[in-house]
Order: structure tokens, then sequence, then C-alpha cells
């Protein structure tokens, strides 16, 4: 596969700290419309995860992005990438490789989804995670106000061992609540992975969707060796890294896809 993903700058965004379960970290907002949060992925808030923040802007969105690590609009580096990682792994709001766990950190972005959705209109709102921070997205659906969760290569609890790599990323509570909103209707949910991807296991997709049933669309991208889309066997951020415009790949028709089930489930 050739070229590089889209990217773009912080220039234009708003910055607000925002306090909620506890915690406090700076918000990006930008755009217009109904509301989505954007998690991003480690380690942090890149010209890539800024990229498709300002997709979602563009496609008729409020969308805000908390930056709980990393440094906004940096580049990503190796040094810099492994930093974040180390601090994450010791870090309590997130829990990096606790199973059955409730995650500070979600209390926080249920918070945030309350607060956006409490002053833009529609039905509801989104949340989008990715990585480490994919589960996130399915755990803010607990709270009333998210209608449409996405979670692109969720990969926490780290994947050590078989529990963790089956793991949901929520505690059996959240993971109850989630599947009873889904079950009435009031939240639907998408997965994405790419099919070799052993950080977002298929064990964990395999979890999730024998509790969230219909309301959980699986996008599994092929990236297995001689794959059409040309894809590396560790491709791994489907709606970020991996995005090609020109000619458009599979992962760019994924964030479409992302794009217009926001739309869908925000004005139903």
């Amino acid at each position: 596969m050739t070229g590089s993903a889209p990217t773009a700058s912080i220039d234009g965004w708003v910055k607000h700290p925002f306090t909620g379960g506890g915690l406090t970290y700076d918000c990006y907002e930008k755009g217009s419309g109904p509301g989505v949060v954007l998690i991003p992925e480690i380690p942090g808030i890149t010209p890539e995860v800024l990229a498709l923040a300002e997709h979602l802007v563009d496609n008729g969105f409020t969308v805000v992005v908390p930056s709980p690590f990393g440094t906004p609009g940096r580049a990503s580096s190796l040094g810099y990438t492994l930093g974040i990682v180390t601090r994450l792994c010791v870090a309590s709001e997130f829990r990096a490789f606790a199973t059955d766990a409730r995650r500070p950190i979600t209390a926080y972005l249920r918070a945030v989804a309350a607060d956006l959705n409490a002053r833009t209109p529609g039905s509801g709102v989104g949340v989008v995670g990715m990585c480490f921070t994919g589960g996130f997205a399915l755990t803010a659906a607990v709270d009333d106000s998210v209608v449409a969760a996405v979670a692109s290569q969720p990969s926490v609890p780290f994947p050590v061992g078989a529990r963790r790599t089956a793991d949901p990323g929520m505690s059996g509570a959240e993971f109850d609540r989630l599947a009873e909103r889904a079950s009435a209707g009031d939240v639907c949910a998408i997965g994405l992975r790419f099919s070799e991807d052993v950080a977002a296991s298929a064990s964990r997709f395999r979890t999730l969707k024998a509790r969230l049933g219909d309301a959980f669309e699986v996008i599994q991208l092929d990236s297995s060796p001689g794959n059409p889309g040309g894809f590396a066997k560790s491709a791994h951020a489907v709606l970020t890294d991996e995005v090609r415009d020109d000619p458009p790949n599979e992962a760019f028709a994924a964030r479409d896809r992302v794009a217009a089930f926001l739309r869908e489930r925000l004005s139903a």
C-alpha cells in the first residue's frame, strides 16, 4: 500500500478544561450539529486523529476530543509512543491489564458525553474510541445520552493470556447494562478490526457479539498475507493510520461507514 494517511493540525480547535468523574482533562471542540466524542488512540491527539476529527466535523457533527494522555498535535514516534504506553500501563484511571473492571476514565467520558448531549441537537450523542480507548466507547454507552458507539480495534485489557484476550473491556455490571440498552434498541455499536490484529482480538469481538447481537455491527478488514487491499499483517489503526484517499481503500470506506452510522443514529 502506497501513500500516507490523512493528517490535520490542532489549529482552529477550541480548548477548554472539563471535569467529570473526579478527573479533569482538556477537551478540544469544533463543528456544529449533533455531538460526537472522539477519544484519541495512543499516543494521543496526533495529526492522524485530528484528520478523523475534521472528517467528522465536515460530516456535520460537533466534535469533542478529550486529551487524557499525550501532547495534542504532536506527531507519533516510537519513543513518544513507548513513553505514553509506559505511563498508561500503571495509571489507575485506565487499569490497562485488569479484567472485569470498572475503569475510572469511563466515568469521565460519560460525563463528557452527557454534557455534549445537553447542548447539541439530535437524539443523543455518539462516542468513538480507538485502540487503547476503543472499548471505552462501549462503556460510555452505558449512559443514556449515548445512542451510538464505535469501538475501533479495542485493545484493553492488553491481550496477555486468554482471559484478557476475550474480556469485553468493562465490568460485568457495565456489560449487563450495555446489553440491556442494546436489546431495547436504545444504543447500537460498530466494532472494527483487521483480521490479523492480535491486540484487538477476534475472541474479544466474539464476546461482544454474543451479548450485543444485531446491535453490534462488525467490520473486519482483511490483513492476511496477499490481501487485495495491500494491508500489512501488522495493520491496526483502521480509522486513522491505514486510511488512504487516493485512491480510496477499504479503511477509507470503513471511515465513511462510521460517519454514516453516526448520522443514522443521531438523527433517528
